[in-house]
């Protein structure tokens, strides 16, 4: 009888490779160009991608990519090789590997190192804690491209998403507590989400409703006074309606509610990236404190913390 061999594929979304107008055009083209991210009828939105958005958006998100980027490179893929490497120290002789859904490291490579090394049964995790067919689906459909040219498949665990697993509300709450003791506790806690379109969600994905299981979930674990934590969605692209309520625009309005302190935690956000460190760090906390609030603390993604790696390690053992 042929012994399992166990193999993990850890998953994000992407990142340029450098802070350049020519590297971010490069991603934006492939991440823009999924129809699980823009649907769109592609007749209509090629020219749109390719003749007005990619032109005008890359020299300005380069910019932006610059703002935060790390002496190792891009923080999402700092994090990510470091999640990577802490997971592979606890689980020795169990190859893992990581992939991206757009740009490099691709699908393609480390699939085909996980096979190279006789991997017989694969555990997908996409580091997304809350599903939405934009992200974790995306995961599914390119680990399906690749192995449609594979004469030999292997078993495949798909770990759809983990918004409520106990380890993970227990790292966001040790996070979350960590803030409190530092900075004190805030007049409200808010917690930002990326957003997507309300379309998507009549069309039957469940991500908005993931994301408040979590919240749900922490403040249950957190046991906060009924309003202190706050639900929000942020980066919303084009015209149609997303997820509400904003995330700018709320942090707009609190000050003149009397709120003037608060911390912000991004829980959808497996490792700090520009719509964390530059998006709510920087240009959300400028927003708040325009508006007259007093006190901005951002509390970081679990990014390679102990807690997160005993996540991640919980959330495939149990597959094994």
């Amino acid at each position: 009888m042929t012994q399992t061999k166990f193999g993990v594929l850890l998953v994000n979304l992407g990142t340029p490779e450098a802070p350049t107008p020519q590297a971010v055009k490069k991603y934006l083209a492939e991440f823009l160009s999924d129809i699980r991210v823009v649907d769109t009828p592609r007749l209509l939105w090629w020219p749109i991608l390719n003749l007005v958005i990619l032109p005008l958006r890359s020299p300005r998100v380069s910019k932006l990519y610059k703002a935060v980027w790390m002496e190792e490179g891009s923080p999402l893929m700092v994090y990510s090789r470091r999640q990577q490497k802490a997971l592979a120290e606890r689980l020795p002789g169990t190859p893992v590997e990581l992939a991206m859904s757009y740009g490099k490291p691709g699908m393609k490579e480390p699939i085909e190192k996980l096979l190279a090394q006789g991997v017989t049964k694969m555990v997908v995790l996409p580091l997304y804690p809350q599903y939405s067919c934009s992200t974790s689906a995306a995961v599914f459909d390119g680990v399906a491209r690749v192995l449609k040219s594979q004469r030999r498949l292997p078993s495949m665990s798909f770990i759809r998403d983990y918004a409520t697993h106990p380890a993970y509300i227990s790292a966001l709450k040790a996070s979350i507590e960590r803030s409190f003791a530092q900075h004190g506790e805030p007049d409200r806690l808010v917690l930002s989400f990326h957003g997507i379109p309300k379309r998507f969600v009549a069309e039957g994905d469940d991500y908005e409703q993931r994301c408040r299981d979590t919240v749900q979930a922490l403040t249950d674990a957190l046991q906060l006074p009924s309003g202190k934590i706050m639900l929000t969605f942020q980066s919303r692209f084009g015209r149609e309606p997303w997820l509400t309520p904003y995330t700018d625009e709320t942090l707009k309005g609190l000050p003149a509610q009397g709120v003037k302190h608060i911390q912000i935690l991004c829980p959808g956000f497996a490792a700090d990236c520009l719509e964390t460190l530059e998006e709510i760090k920087g240009e959300n906390r400028e927003i708040f404190i325009h508006a007259g609030g007093e006190r901005f603390e951002y509390i970081d993604a679990l990014n390679d913390q102990p807690e997160h790696i005993d996540l991640l390690q919980q959330l495939v053992t149990q597959h094994f």
